[in-house]
């Protein structure tokens, strides 16, 4: 059975227990008018003026990626573009760009981001880019786009080499670079807005998720940039620390500490169906000049700080019933919906819990190969206050007929606290994906 077909059935199993009378949240649905849709991972971000921007991904070989954006002020939602036009591939016949699988950073009144493949084959039981259908060429590589909001115009920057998408991006606003990770391959980029100047410094853990055995890595999704010198910092399945030095334009592994912890769990790098020790999402907390960042699988909190080195662990900010059980959520990598909020010092995670049904928790399946739910959860809105250790569950999360969200790995805050992200949002097969909105 395939996993949207498993994830309806268990649908249609406990639909009919969900209700948002529980002490949980309601989450309102916003209709982007894109009716194919798919689950899109990380793609937004708040603009400077309170708007949410959004890429709603396409998994067809010939639909592209669609982007949005919502202005809280007057509720509406305007569509920006097609990212494949933006990238000057509109009638190439090339393997569309289906995805952008970053958030978006902006500087000087634009936002900065990048595409992906969203058009897969699967091979040995992983995903790879797709082979193209007959009339067809490869897909072309992911692009670095800028968006002008005041111009209201894209800017093709530059193109990942050797047709790999980009899975991974950060920016140092500051000195005006851009960082990124290709997928399968895993190869680290820069590319300097200044000089528009593109530079490959090459694979940084084996042979990434294109490999076999122990050339196998699963790829790092968050690069932080260090504002002060210019440091990007990123980690490997393995569960070494590198960080790229402005200086030398070059990399260097962290020594001193790394990701590997018990409390993490105990993994084999060169398998897949988990992200290994790699960090699952960061940010910069300028307060204490660190790190906090969220290990995917044991969903614990951590601080790194990369004057010492040291990594420590805060706390374990799973939901609630997650912790009461002691067991790993449904998402085999763990979840991208984690970012620091308005107020520079809350944390904001959305992440599964358990589904109770008779008093028995709702079993998925064992184990995957991809990242993928392995059955059917909850979605929680946790929030970590820094300063004061606070964590608080705000509990599970409904539509108002009772129906759950899921696949959500985005996160957006608006300038309110309005909680934004990207998720399934009806039992169809296959099932679409759109914003919707969260309020505390």
């Amino acid at each position: 059975m395939n996993r949207t077909l498993y994830l309806a059935s268990l649908v249609v199993c406990v639909q009919m227990v969900a209700t948002p009378a529980s002490g949980g949240l309601v989450a309102r649905i916003h209709d982007s008018g894109f009716a194919q849709a798919h689950d899109t991972y990380n793609g937004m971000g708040t603009a400077s003026d309170g708007r949410i921007f959004y890429v709603l991904s396409s998994e067809k070989y010939d639909v592209g990626a669609q982007m949005y954006c919502y202005d809280p002020a007057t509720d509406k939602i305007e569509h920006v573009g097609d990212v494949t036009e933006a990238c000057g591939e509109k009638d190439a016949k090339t393997v569309v760009q289906g995805k952008s699988h970053v958030p978006f950073v902006e500087r000087e009144g634009k936002l900065y981001f990048a595409t992906h493949v969203g058009w897969y084959s699967i091979i040995d039981g992983m995903e790879k880019i797709g082979i193209p259908p007959q009339g067809w060429k490869p897909y072309p590589g992911g692009h670095f786009l800028a968006y002008d909001m005041a111009a209201r115009k894209f800017e093709d920057l530059a193109t990942a080499p050797r047709g790999e998408g980009i899975l991974t991006m950060t920016m140092d606003v500051k000195r005006g670079r851009l960082y990124g990770l290709t997928w399968p391959g895993g190869s680290f980029l820069r590319y300097d807005l200044g000089k528009k100047e593109l530079k490959d410094l090459g694979p940084v853990s084996r042979q990434g998720e294109n490999g076999k055995g122990e050339q196998y890595r699963t790829l790092c999704r968050s690069f932080v940039v260090d504002p002060h010198d210019g440091s990007v910092y990123y980690t490997v399945g393995d569960g070494e620390i590198f960080r790229y030095r402005y200086d030398r334009d070059a990399i260097e592994v962290v020594t001193g500490d790394d990701m590997r912890k018990d409390y993490f769990g105990f993994y084999d790098p060169t398998s897949a169906g988990h992200m290994a020790y790699n960090w699952r999402q960061t940010v910069w907390y300028e307060p204490e000049k660190a790190i906090y960042g969220v290990h995917g699988n044991s969903g614990y909190l951590f601080r790194f700080d990369p004057r010492v080195p040291e990594v420590q662990i805060v706390d374990r900010i799973t939901s609630l019933p997650s912790k009461r059980s002691g067991m790993f959520d449904q998402f085999s990598y763990g979840y991208l919906g984690f970012t620091l909020g308005p107020d520079g010092k809350t944390l904001y995670y959305l992440t599964g819990g358990p589904i109770y049904v008779d008093g028995k928790r709702l079993a998925g399946k064992s184990k995957t190969a991809m990242g993928e739910s392995k059955g059917l959860e909850n979605l929680h809105l946790i929030t970590y206050d820094i300063p004061a250790g606070k964590y608080t569950d705000h509990g599970p999360i409904f539509y108002e007929d009772g129906r759950r969200p899921y696949y959500v790995n985005s996160i957006a805050v608006g300038k309110d606290g309005t909680v934004y992200c990207l998720a399934r949002v009806n039992d169809a097969k296959p099932p679409k994906t759109d914003l919707i909105s969260i309020r505390k």
